[in-house]
């Protein structure tokens, strides 16, 4: 008969794997091999994506805020050859929204930082939206065309908000993350209100997102080799974001902020819910 792994040590290996510790360290702590770690990741993952996919549905959302957050798969993007192929290994992005007012992420992507990967993650996140919004952005010019082309430019209030740094310093300082100097708002389309143009709450989520998937931690060798356990990853981060984990602030989980669970789920729920949408097909646009 197989050996199954019992369903505390799979709980605890998420909960181990959700506070950004590596697959090895996982092993090392829980006693569960790497092997089992990344069946149990990739299966977890792959049913959070379906169940993310099937409750951000007509969301009340009314101010928005998108970026990119930068990671690698098998190997740096100027180590890829033409050998190689473009899709699975080098620089990989994945693509954020955030509710400004519950928190919530209502949709990502992770895929290449291009115009196609643009407009397919604007697009997914129209169709999950209930009313106009607001969306600020960075300064990347894809982002124009895409939400211009999926909401209209009377359908939206979109601003960019750019940041200008200081020149990165030499020395023991440089790891350091560089001082804003200068903030310019560009109104896009529609009337963005000014106050509300702002990058940084999503700002803030890249960093939990580093501290709490090893993958995308800096300066390490705890990338993702393959494409599939890094997508695994990240949905199984967001649907432990949205529907586990307290916001600090609002004292609910996002989830609950927006009107989408009227409790805190346990990692435990969230598993097994996870494990029967599993069942289903993963949501193409991610």
């Amino acid at each position: 008969m197989a050996n199954v792994l019992k369903h505390d040590r799979r709980v605890a290996v998420l909960h181990t794997l959700l506070e950004g510790a590596s697959v090895r360290s996982t092993e090392r702590l829980t006693g569960v091999h790497r092997d089992t770690i990344l069946r149990l990741m990739v299966k977890v993952g792959t049913g959070c994506d379906v169940l993310l996919d099937k409750s951000m549905r007509d969301l009340p959302c009314e101010r928005l805020e998108l970026d990119e957050l930068w990671a690698f798969v098998g190997k740096k993007q100027r180590h890829v050859t033409f050998d190689d192929d473009m899709d699975r290994v080098g620089d990989t992005w994945t693509y954020v929204a955030i509710d400004s007012d519950t928190k919530l992420i209502p949709t990502f992507m992770t895929g290449k930082r291009d115009e196609n990967s643009t407009a397919a993650f604007i697009s997914d996140l129209k169709g999950r939206l209930r009313k106009r919004v607001q969306i600020t952005t960075d300064g990347l010019r894809m982002y124009a065309t895409a939400i211009g082309n999926e909401f209209g430019m009377d359908g939206v209030d979109y601003a960019t908000l750019v940041k200008q740094y200081e020149e990165e310093p030499i020395g023991p300082g440089r790891y350091s993350p560089p001082k804003v100097t200068s903030t310019q708002k560009t109104p896009i389309f529609g009337e963005p209100v000014e106050e509300f143009v702002s990058t940084s709450y999503v700002e803030r989520q890249n960093l939990s997102i580093r501290m709490g998937v090893r993958r995308f931690t800096r300066l390490t060798n705890a990338h993702s080799k393959k494409i599939e356990n890094h997508r695994a990853m990240i949905s199984l981060w967001f649907a432990f974001y949205n529907f586990v984990r307290v916001h600090g602030t609002l004292r609910v989980t996002p989830a609950m902020a927006a009107g989408l669970s009227d409790r805190v789920w346990t990692l435990s729920e969230l598993m097994l819910a996870a494990t029967n949408a599993g069942t289903l097909v993963p949501a193409d646009s991610r």
